[in-house]
């Protein structure tokens, strides 16, 4: 049994090396602005992406939904989080879940909030 990781799961780095398989040093991977103060860093393997999203004070992501599964967990700072019609305040340590297709958006609460999320499968308009 092999432990090499395949090619696809590799990170390319800004100037088109291969980085570390197995590590990706913070603030590498994809970036992606989809709307205004939000800021989003991506990476994904073969089959599922983690994104780590930065949200400025007042930023806004409006109502959207998409195929993918998307799992998250509130990192720093405070949101109002809407899925699927119910919204809550999330804070440091809580987590949600969204199916593909449920609708959800998200605003930001009392200055900058940071969020991670996972999507299963990978975000093709991500990488």
């Amino acid at each position: 049994m092999s432990h090499e990781p395949e090619t696809s799961a590799t990170v390319g780095t800004d100037d088109g090396s291969v980085a570390d398989p197995y590590f990706i040093r913070g603030g590498q991977g994809h970036q992606i602005l989809p709307f205004p103060g939000v800021e989003i860093q991506t990476t994904s393997g073969d089959q599922l992406m983690l994104s780590v999203v930065n949200l400025e004070p007042g930023s806004i992501v409006p109502e959207h939904a998409h195929p993918h599964e998307q799992m998250g967990m509130m990192i720093s700072g405070k949101l109002e989080f809407t899925i699927g019609g119910v919204t809550r305040i999330v804070e440091p340590g809580d987590l949600w879940r969204i199916p593909g297709n449920v609708p959800h958006s998200v605003r930001t609460l009392e200055g900058p909030a940071v969020a991670l999320d996972v999507f299963h499968p990978i975000r093709e308009d991500y990488r």
